[in-house]
C-alpha cells in the first residue's frame, strides 16, 4: 500500500482529506524507469530517450519490482514484454506520467508558450485521415505551434530535414533516427452498398476475382503481385480505374465504381461503405520516426507524445 488517506474532521463546513505522506515510499524516478522501458520496449531504447545510461535505468526497474513486490517485465528475445503486474502497474503510472507532465507545463506556462514549426510527413492517405483531429487537438494545447504537413507515399529523408516527424509503415534503419512502433493498422476491400448489391455475395477469393471490379493505385503490377502473393487471383482484367493518390482511389470507390483498399478503421468510419471478404486483412505496422537530436525539442516532443497518444485510437476506430 503506497499511502493512507486520513479524514480530516476539523474543518466545520467539509471534510479535508489530506495525505500521511510519511507513509509514502513511491520513487517517481523509478516509476518514470518503468513507464519509459513499457513504451519503448527495451531498457537500451529507454535510456537512450531519458538520457540515462542503460545500467542506471535497469536498476531503477529492478528497485522498483523489489520495493513492490512483483516482476513487472519478462525478456522476449531482444525486447521487453509486461507481465500481469506490470500491465496492471501500467494504467497508474501513466496517468502519473500525465499529472507530471501537466505539472511541469502548468509551472512554467509551457503549453501556451511553446512556439514553432514542427514539418511532419505521412503518406497522402494518413494526411487526409489522421492529421486532421491531431492538429485540431494541437491547436488546443500550444496554439502558437505551426504545423507543415508533407504528404507524399515517398519516405522523406529526416537526416536531411524534409520533416521533423514522420509516420511510417516500416521502422527506422538509420543509426540516428529514432523510432516508436505506436500501433498496427490493416487494410481491406469496400465497396458502396450498391455496388456490393450488384456484386452479389463474396465468400472466397476467387469469387473476388471473378467478378469484382477493384480500382488500382499506384503501379497495378505491383498492386496485383502482392495480391496474388496472399492468395487473391486477380489480374489486370480486374482493374476498371487507377489513381495515383490513395484519397483519390478512396473517393472512386465512394463513387460506387469498384471496390477500393484503404484502411479498415477509414473503411469502417464510413456508412456509406461496407466491408468484402473481411477476414482477407493486410497487415503493417505503424511507426513513429523522428531524428534523435529533434527528440530534445520541446515543441517537437509535444508533438510526438500527441501522435503516440491520439493515433492509436483513431486507428482502430
Amino acid at each position: 500500500m503506497l499511502g493512507r488517506v486520513i479524514l480530516d474532521n476539523r474543518a466545520p463546513s467539509f471534510m479535508h482529506i489530506r495525505m500521511d505522506w510519511k507513509s509514502v515510499t513511491f520513487d517517481w524516478n523509478r516509476a518514470r524507469a518503468f513507464l519509459v522501458t513499457a513504451e519503448e520496449g527495451s531498457l537500451s531504447a529507454a535510456a537512450r530517450a531519458l538520457g540515462m545510461t542503460q545500467p542506471t535505468l535497469g536498476r531503477q526497474v529492478t528497485a522498483l519490482e523489489e520495493e513492490l513486490g512483483v516482476t513487472l517485465f519478462e525478456r522476449v528475445g531482444r525486447g521487453l514484454v509486461l507481465t500481469e503486474a506490470g500491465t496492471r502497474m501500467m494504467t497508474h503510472v501513466r496517468n502519473m506520467g500525465e499529472a507530471a507532465a501537466a505539472i511541469s507545463l502548468t509551472a512554467s506556462g509551457q503549453a501556451q508558450e511553446l512556439a514553432g514549426h514542427v514539418a511532419i510527413t505521412a503518406s497522402d492517405i494518413y494526411s487526409y485521415w489522421l492529421l486532421p483531429p491531431v492538429l485540431t487537438r494541437l491547436r488546443e494545447v500550444a496554439p502558437n505551434v505551426t504545423v507543415d504537413i508533407v504528404s507524399s507515399n515517398e519516405i522523406r529523408d529526416l537526416k536531411r530535414r524534409e520533416a521533423d516527424i514522420a509516420i511510417r509503415n516500416a521502422r527506422p534503419d538509420q543509426p540516428d533516427l529514432i523510432g516508436k512502433l505506436v500501433a498496427e493498422d490493416c487494410g481491406g476491400f469496400f465497396g458502396t452498398h450498391a455496388y456490393l448489391a450488384e456484386l452479389g455475395p463474396i465468400t472466397t477469393p476467387q469469387e473476388l476475382a471473378d467478378r469484382a471490379r477493384i480500382i488500382g493505385i499506384d503501379e497495378n503490377r505491383q498492386m496485383i503481385d502482392g495480391f496474388n502473393a496472399l492468395g487473391l487471383p486477380i489480374s489486370d482484367s480486374n482493374i476498371i480505374a487507377s489513381a495515383s493518390s490513395h484519397p483519390a482511389h478512396w473517393q472512386l470507390a465512394r463513387a460506387g465504381l469498384g471496390l477500393g483498399v484503404v484502411p479498415v478503421g477509414l473503411g469502417r468510419s464510413d456508412p456509406g461503405m461496407a466491408q468484402v471478404l473481411p477476414e482477407m486483412r493486410f497487415d503493417y505496422p505503424v511507426w513513429l520516426v523522428a531524428h534523435r537530436e529533434l527528440r530534445t525539442s520541446p515543441r517537437v516532443r509535444l508533438v510526438w507524445d500527441l501522435l503516440a497518444d491520439m493515433l492509436p485510437p483513431l486507428l482502430a476506430r
